[in-house]
């Protein structure tokens, strides 16, 4: 059984947020959890389906959100979906999934009880990747499009460093430095820590 105080991440008097660390790339899955009505999403259905959907029976979690379709952010979904929870991803990335429910475009608000996800679509790592602000929180998971230290990787025919750069700069760089960016690996950083080092990257060209 969880203990889901180990679990708990970020929390205030509306929200809880939650992270486990799974697979084989130690991919940051997050549930973010409306304390006032106990329902809950999930960000990627990375792998070790059964510890995700023990955080999903105990935490309320309604839909899993796909930040991008690389193999290992979504290792289980097919688990997930049998456990009929729903699992939306963008159109530019369905392919990439063995399955899913419905599409997530940009700029839409995302319901989780009381609380607001705003979609922002950031291509680059992959065409159709997509990141979650928490409207009224200073919370933004970023997927592997933002990390400490830098942006995602770019390596594939369908990746373009250019834009990825262009995403964060236009897309994820306008919030306030004391954001809180939580990443599809590794750990936290902000806008304010990360947004002085976007001409150092744009240099050395990853």
């Amino acid at each position: 059984m969880i203990d889901f105080a180990t679990t708990l991440h970020w929390s205030d008097t509306d929200v809880e947020v939650h992270k486990v660390v799974v697979g084989p790339y130690d991919n940051n899955v997050f549930v973010i959890r409306c304390r006032h009505s106990g329902e809950a999403a999930m960000l990627d259905a990375a792998n070790e389906h059964e510890l995700l959907l023990e955080l999903c029976q105990g935490l309320g979690v309604r839909t899993v959100l796909e930040t991008h379709g690389h193999w290992d952010h979504i290792q289980a979904v097919p688990e997930v979906r049998n456990a009929g929870i729903e699992v939306g991803i963008t159109a530019a990335d369905a392919e990439m999934l063995p399955s899913y429910d419905y599409i997530l475009e940009d700029d839409k608000m995302i319901e989780i009880g009381d609380l607001r996800l705003h979609t922002i679509t950031t291509p680059g790592h992959t065409p159709g990747s997509i990141c979650f602000k928490l409207v009224d929180k200073p919370l933004l998971f970023t997927g592997d499009t933002l990390f400490p230290g830098g942006p995602g990787a770019t390596k594939w025919d369908y990746s373009s460093f250019d834009t990825i750069i262009d995403s964060i700069d236009r897309r994820l760089f306008t919030y306030s430095p004391d954001t809180i960016v939580l990443p599809g690996h590794g750990d936290d950083t902000t806008i304010g820590t990360e947004r002085p080092h976007l001409d150092q990257w744009v240099d050395r060209g990853w």
